[in-house]
């Protein structure tokens, strides 16, 4: 059995945002840092940085935004899973919510937005849509 971290790193931005919190904190790994990247470069996110535990663990503190009370996040969904891998080349790439939501995903350049993935027409596993 496998755990799905890239799931419950989303699930934890979900339920931060549910009730309302400034931050919050997940389990550092380097996937769930590439996410929190595209996420502020993106404008979902305020902020993100990496915050030493210990020798061998770390945690990323995730700083949510707010406009007029209201999350920039309005949903966000896991596509890919352990269980059922979803690929994409770039031609087949649609736009989220007609352009006001972003696809993220992993590539053999990085973990980019579809936008990204779409101008350097390159494709990979999609891991989640955020509007």
């Amino acid at each position: 059995m496998s755990i799905d971290t890239v799931g419950n790193f989303l699930t934890i931005i979900r339920n931060a945002l549910k009730v309302y919190k400034r931050s919050t904190k997940a389990p550092y790994s380097k996937l769930n840092a590439e996410i929190a990247r595209v996420l502020k470069e993106e404008g979902y996110i305020k902020d993100y940085k990496k915050e030493d535990i210990s020798d061998v663990k770390a945690e990323l503190l995730i700083y949510l935004k707010y406009v007029d009370g209201e999350s920039s996040i309005h949903e966000i969904v896991r596509l890919s899973t352990p269980g059922r891998r979803r690929y994409s080349p770039a031609a087949s790439l649609k736009p989220v919510i007609g352009g006001l939501g972003i696809s993220i995903l992993t590539t053999n350049q990085g973990v980019i937005s579809d936008r990204h993935a779409r101008s350097k027409v390159v494709g990979g596993e999609l891991l989640c849509y955020v509007w």
